[in-house]
């Protein structure tokens, strides 16, 4: 059910073994709604909170680091009595996730990353974003929304699921250009990674949409080669948003994967 903790918007259904997902940029936790629903179905007890300055959790920072949303979600686990989780993140979420996991190795059960990249900001990378965070203050997010939908929606989406373009577009329009300006600089200034993979022992699941115009399939295989216990599985007919835009096979995916670490693991 939705509720709220504090300053953190969340949805928390089901009961079992947690699972924290973690939305991607510039969206909210409703992107999960698929996940949430199948997950409680299944046994789990599935919580997807809005991350700072985004969807209904709004924020004041000027920078919204992915250390500060790692640290904001081990507090909403500490007031909902949770102690460890599978940890999961689409795009934006993976770097939190890849952050939550470097500060609290012990409190992630298992990890699920969609749509990651273990690189740091490059300085052109860092331009980019600087300016987009300067044009949303001045501009709005409405901008923003054509571009989005046409580099994170396979062309397959776009043509034929209108209810993912709707819903994508909502997301976006209502969208607070602070908090997505501040979470844009703190991507920028995001850690590199990739020193970090080998150090990760959690179950890991990795997953790519085959259609992704923004994430490469070597950028999961390369992550996938840094974890030693992980595994990765590509989504047909899907783009960035894999979750939503092949909903049924992305679930399949994902259950099949916690029930082998539940099920092996207490």
């Amino acid at each position: 059910m939705p509720t709220s903790l504090h300053s953190t918007a969340l949805d928390d259904l089901g009961t079992g073994k947690a699972v924290v997902l973690l939305h991607g940029f510039p969206f909210n936790r409703s992107m999960w709604s698929d996940q949430i629903e199948f997950l409680s179905a299944h046994g789990y007890r599935s919580i997807a909170p809005d991350l700072r300055g985004l969807g209904e959790n709004r924020s004041d920072d000027e920078v919204a680091t992915m250390e500060d949303m790692a640290r904001d979600v081990a507090a909403l686990m500490d007031e909902l009595k949770i102690d460890r989780a599978i940890i999961g993140g689409l795009s934006m979420g993976c770097y939190v996730a890849f952050e939550f996991i470097r500060l609290f190795p012990s409190r992630v059960r298992a990890l699920v990353l969609a749509g990651a990249r273990a690189e740091g900001a490059d300085k052109a990378e860092k331009k980019s974003r600087e300016q987009q965070a300067k044009r949303v203050l001045e501009q709005g997010m409405t901008h923003a929304i054509d571009s989005i939908l046409q580099s994170l929606l396979s062309p397959r989406t776009v043509a034929e699921k209108p209810d993912v373009v709707s819903r994508v577009r909502e997301m976006v329009a209502s969208t607070d250009p602070r908090g997505a300006a501040a979470a844009q600089r703190g991507m920028a200034v995001r850690r590199d990674y990739r020193d970090d993979l080998p150090n990760i022992s959690a179950p890991t699941l990795i997953t790519a949409g085959h259609e992704d115009g923004v994430r490469k399939p070597i950028d999961a295989g390369s992550i996938q080669q840094g974890i030693e216990n992980s595994r990765l599985e590509v989504i047909d007919k899907a783009g960035h948003l894999m979750n939503m835009e092949q909903p049924e096979r992305f679930n399949q995916v994902l259950l099949e994967f916690l029930k082998s670490v539940t099920e092996a693991r207490p």
